[in-house]
């Protein structure tokens, strides 16, 4: 493990485990609730109450995670932006700090929309823009300027560059790849949602896009 992501998984962890909690106390599934877990992975359910059915899609399938999962646990290879399941195939549909990585506002709306289809209920959270920090550089105020200024200051103006020594080619490859989201966006992407706010310090760090029980076809878990 790189000595960034070994940063982030020290910071992620007391988040990881307030919002699963969070998850569990708003949208209530119950022990039988299908879940597609869109681009994460087993670690983050590791304080989940019951072994819940999960499909956990990403791009590519880590080599040997497959054989390390609990047997509740089903890893597959797949876009998030083209999710290839029939309607309303899973009772959740839930996605943590993913949807701003597939780079454009139009794969964001394909992502959104794919969600919303296959899933009964939603739980789809994502940083904030508005937030002073950018929490994948881990450094103040840097995603509010311009895209030609952030260029200039990721490698030597940033904890990411600083701990993984980006090549110029990497820096465009993540200006290429991460685009935070405002409120207003969220909204536009889940009209048939709830955008809940999870606060840090007063702040908005993040939004959760949820299609709660009084808008969902059928309780999770239920025919």
């Amino acid at each position: 493990m790189t000595p960034i992501h070994r940063l982030y998984a020290v910071l992620s962890k007391r988040f990881r485990a307030r919002r699963l909690k969070w998850f569990l106390d708003v949208i209530s599934p119950d022990p039988t609730s299908t879940i597609l877990d869109v681009g994460g992975y087993p670690w983050f359910w590791e304080s989940a109450p019951h072994p819940y059915p999960i499909t956990a899609l990403n791009p590519h399938v880590i080599p040997g995670l497959a054989e390390k999962a609990p047997a509740n646990f089903k890893l597959v290879a797949g876009d998030g932006c083209k999710l290839e399941y029939p309607d309303q195939s899973f009772d959740i549909v839930f996605s943590n700090s993913v949807i701003e990585h597939v780079g454009t506002y139009a794969n964001q709306q394909a992502f959104a929309a794919h969600a919303r289809r296959v899933g009964r209920y939603l739980w789809i959270q994502t940083p904030a823009r508005e937030f002073f920090i950018e929490p994948h550089l881990l450094t103040p105020f840097i995603h509010f300027f311009p895209r030609s200024v952030q260029a200039r200051l990721l490698r030597y103006g940033t904890v990411w560059g600083w701990l993984t020594k980006p090549s110029p080619a990497e820096v465009i490859g993540f200006l290429d790849e991460v685009r935070l989201l405002t409120y207003a966006e969220m909204k536009e992407l889940f009209p048939d949602c709830v955008i809940l706010r999870e606060r840090f310090m007063g702040f908005t760090k993040s939004y959760v896009a949820i299609r709660p029980p009084q808008t969902a076809p059928n309780p999770p878990g239920k025919a």
